[in-house]
């Protein structure tokens, strides 16, 4: 979809109709009014927890050493440049480029090469460094196909497990998916379109189909990168909102139909024609620029030459 500056419930809020809202419960004590909320918040940090922790299966930062730490770092960076766009299929990763945007070894940057490579999320080239995977056609369909079935059996348990709680935070990120589409923000609103599918998954409560969903999102990312034109998002917001609310009537078979049509409509929108970028691998992994000691940032002014006069 285009980010267009109107949309047809621009006029109201992205918030369900309260008439599909549960019926208000008596009023609460203080006390237990301040107990709610604070169970409330920390279901919030754990869902947000269960979300981040989809980017990278491993140990939590606490039970990491330190060098798996960055190793963990470098993973997500290119994996969440991946999930934004701005990593696009075929953009070089660069050894000595990485080692000193993140200040590490070669050996360091060589295992998390080959880890986005046992993801599918890079290719390494003998002799020629990596790059972001560029899936093809046949790669394209399979991933899809996969997708649409995993993706079938986590909204179906999502629907059978979801609570009041989980149903807040879906409407909260359809309102952030909202204002980042009317900003134009266009690497934004392409990672929150990724992070509904997510958090639907989160709610399926099933570590394992999570884990495999994270990496198909990942390759699909690369595939709308690769094939669909510039100024797209890779989801349509009425389609997740209408997901959202056979969830919350506890509609599985709903559900499962809207999402199943959700993602053939992604597919659809594939093109084949590709598209590069011109940015620095700092920019496209949102990093600072590292500018080398003893040379000026800023290329020298071309020399202008004029023809020499004949006498």
């Amino acid at each position: 979809m285009t980010l267009k500056r109107h949309c047809p419930d621009c006029a109201t809020s992205t918030l369900l109709p309260l008439s599909s809202m549960p019926a208000a419960k008596p009023p609460l004590t203080p006390r237990r009014r301040a107990a709610d909320v604070a169970a409330s918040a920390a279901d919030d940090r754990d869902t947000e927890s269960r979300l981040r922790s989809l980017h990278s299966p491993v140990a939590s930062d606490d039970e990491q050493s330190a060098e798996t730490r960055i190793e963990t770092h470098i993973y997500r960076t290119i994996v969440d440049g991946v999930l934004a766009h701005r990593l696009t299929p075929g953009t070089k990763l660069p050894e000595p480029e990485l080692c000193q945007l993140f200040d590490v070894g070669r050996a360091v940057v060589r295992r998390v090469l080959e880890r986005l490579a046992h993801d599918g999320i890079v290719t390494l080239r003998p002799n020629k460094g990596a790059v972001i995977a560029e899936p093809t056609p046949e790669e394209t369909r399979e991933i899809f196909e996969a997708r649409r079935a995993l993706e079938r059996s986590l909204v179906e348990l999502a629907v059978s497990r979801v609570t009041e709680d989980d149903l807040a935070m879906l409407r909260r990120q359809l309102d952030a998916e909202h204002d980042a589409m009317h900003r134009f923000d266009q690497p934004s609103w392409a990672r929150l379109a990724s992070d509904f599918h997510l958090r639907v998954a989160a709610l399926a409560g099933n570590a394992v189909l999570q884990r495999y969903l994270t990496e198909l999102i990942s390759r699909c990312s690369l595939i709308v990168g690769l094939y669909e034109p510039p100024g797209y998002a890779p989801c349509e917001h009425d389609e997740h909102a209408a997901i959202v609310a056979c969830i919350e009537a506890r509609d599985a078979a709903g559900a499962i139909a809207r999402m199943q049509a959700h993602l053939e409509e992604l597919e659809r929108r594939i093109e084949t024609t590709r598209m590069r970028g011109q940015k620095s691998l700092a920019s496209l992994l949102g990093l600072p620029e590292v500018v080398e000691r003893g040379h000026d940032a800023s290329p020298p002014a071309p020399v202008r030459r004029t023809a020499r006069r004949r006498a």
